[in-house]
């Protein structure tokens, strides 16, 4: 037994390495990135860390929420950013905030978990309005649902003060932590971005990831296996709303404050940019392409302006950049990379002797 152990270990040591060495090199950017993200503080300033990196990891959090549907379950919802929009505004009312007379001002603990239950449930009946329709059916419906928050925050008063919105929203002080200073708050944004990752990639491999796959993929062949189609798509809009209803109090923590435009029709617009631009089928593409809005929208206008033109054009360079990937590329700046890493070893071998 014991020459049997010494002559199977080594079998398994080398079968081990060779079962990791794959893994790794498939996802050596990834971990590159996140190493990256992790050591950031140590070299940029306050600016870049929150409101660069962090904003770009936060808007990355509510497009996952988008990909997630549309690339998994193929229904393209223009309402993410409406769900996180529902969660900062209660997360306002419930909590702290600069207007006395309409927020609560209950502690973190009891405002941010029920903000989270009335966003998901916001996201939930959304999706139960719109998983019986599919294609611009739903888009429209998301769409629909997206401008009428907008207009009840613009012209409600009483509870979402108007136009005007609410200032001074301080992130928590919390287990000894004020949540509120750069360093804290941007490593509670990186934490809660890298858990809405994982979780979707476990999700997306786990039965009911396939299930809802196959549901976008045939569902009429699915309904007729047993499977509840609808079911399945009010759930996927349940879980989405799960990681837009976080981000969207991120959101407000790290602005410290909210307004209708926070969550209007352009913000949503901005959002499925982000998304395509990406790639909808990659859940590491949300966060690439909010990396890449987030610098063409902090950096556009001072470019814009060294050279001579008019700085309030740099809606046109995000607009060109988005033609310019979806005509080259419909699965976004990470296919393109994907295209290019398989093409490198290929090369690699034909210039060999």
């Amino acid at each position: 037994m014991a020459l049997a152990q010494t002559t199977q270990s080594p079998i398994g040591i080398d079968g081990a390495q060779r079962s990791v060495a794959p893994w790794l090199s498939q996802h050596s950017a990834i971990l590159l990135l996140g190493v990256v993200l992790v050591f950031l503080p140590a070299m940029v300033n306050d600016f870049i860390q929150v409101q660069v990196v962090g904003w770009a990891l936060i808007l990355g959090m509510i497009a996952l929420s988008l990909m997630f549907l549309a690339g998994y379950g193929g229904m393209v919802s223009l309402a993410q950013m409406t769900v996180a929009g529902v969660a900062g505004y209660m997360v306002t009312v419930l909590g702290v905030s600069s207007l006395p007379t309409i927020s609560l001002f209950w502690p973190w603990w009891i405002a941010a978990p029920l903000a989270i239950l009335i966003a998901v449930a916001f996201g939930t009946l959304t999706g139960a309005l719109s998983s019986r329709t599919e294609g611009i059916y739903t888009i429209m419906i998301t769409l629909a649902i997206a401008a009428a928050f907008f207009y009840l925050t613009l012209q409600n008063w009483p509870i979402f003060n108007g136009f005007a919105g609410f200032t001074t929203i301080p992130a928590p002080i919390a287990f000894g932590v004020n949540w509120k200073h750069p360093l804290p708050l941007y490593y509670l944004i990186l934490v809660c971005a890298a858990l809405s990752y994982f979780v979707v990639l476990y999700i997306s491999r786990a039965p009911f990831g396939l299930a809802l796959q196959g549901v976008r993929d045939n569902p009429r062949r699915m309904e007729a296996i047993g499977y509840n189609v609808t079911a399945h798509r009010v759930a996927a809009y349940t879980f989405a709303a799960i990681i837009a209803a976080v981000g969207g109090i991120l959101m407000v923590w790290l602005n410290n404050q909210i307004s209708p435009g926070s969550a209007g029709i352009e913000a949503s617009i901005d959002l499925l940019v982000i998304a395509v631009v990406g790639g909808l089928g990659h859940p590491i593409g949300a966060f690439v392409g909010a990396i890449i809005y987030v610098i063409l929208r902090t950096f556009a206008l001072d470019a814009l302006v060294a050279v001579g033109l008019d700085g309030r054009r740099f809606q046109t360079i995000i607009g060109l950049g988005f033609l310019i990937v979806v005509l080259f590329s419909p699965d976004g700046v990470i296919g393109i990379w994907r295209r290019l890493s398989a093409r490198a070893p290929a090369a690699g071998g034909r210039n060999r002797p």
